[in-house]
């Protein structure tokens, strides 16, 4: 699949009782397998609007969005969460790991969720531990790992699935700068070996530009490289 995600025409506009919002008035945006796109745009422009769509954890106005080549504006309900699941990966700023598991049920359960044997889910989860350096830290619960470790086991469970997209809102912005330039790196090295096609939002220029092109939202569309 040579564009795991296409977005064409998408409109977002938010109602309140002050009125409308328009926030997205068009985006057109492909990604294409095994590359990596940084979405730098000031706050309040959409950035998140636009990674929520595209992510199919919300429906646009207008336009369509193409995952894997599927249409998901035709699709139902339970067939867009099955695309959540199975085709896109997400890492937010915040780990949202689940304290109560560790590192490697963490990793675990995306994939039994997907109905992944447990020790085939469990299989992959050390392997993706492994590649992030976690490998001995398996065993730990969240609470037990620091900043950066918490990160890497959010984004080796973004990964366990093999996704053939990546969509991530700051995942490093809650690091220190020293930590976040490791574990960036890191994310940027497995995506580009696994062929994923990534979407990344970040305010950090020095970050936007180890990427392989950098977009922004102006006026509501999709503009630059």
């Amino acid at each position: 699949m040579n564009e795991p995600l296409r977005l064409q025409g998408v409109q977002r506009t938010y109602r309140s009782e002050s009125g409308a919002l328009p926030v997205l008035r068009g985006v057109d945006l492909t990604l294409e397998a095994g590359e990596i796109v940084a979405l730098v745009a000031p706050s309040g422009a959409g950035k998140s609007t636009l990674l929520h769509l595209a992510g199919l954890l919300d429906r646009p106005d207008g336009g369509s969005i193409l995952v894997a080549g599927r249409d998901a504006g035709v699709l139902s309900d339970a067939a867009r969460t099955a695309i959540r699941r199975d085709t896109i990966g997400f890492v937010y700023q915040m780990h949202h790991l689940l304290a109560e598991f560790s590192a490697l049920e963490n990793v675990m359960l995306p994939q039994m969720i997907a109905g992944h044997p447990r020790r085939a889910a469990a299989a992959r989860a050390r392997e993706l531990l492994g590649v992030f350096g976690l490998g001995e830290r398996a065993q730990h619960l969240p609470g037990k790992l620091s900043g950066g470790e918490q990160q890497r086991v959010a984004i080796a469970r973004a990964l366990a699935n093999s996704p053939a997209v990546l969509l991530a809102d700051e995942p490093t912005g809650n690091l220190d700068v020293a930590t976040a330039g490791v574990v960036f790196e890191e994310l940027l090295r497995v995506v580009r070996e696994q062929r994923v096609a990534a979407l990344i939002a970040t305010h950090n220029p020095e970050l936007a530009a180890r990427m392989d092109r950098t977009v922004t939202l102006r006026d509501g569309r999709v503009a630059g490289a």
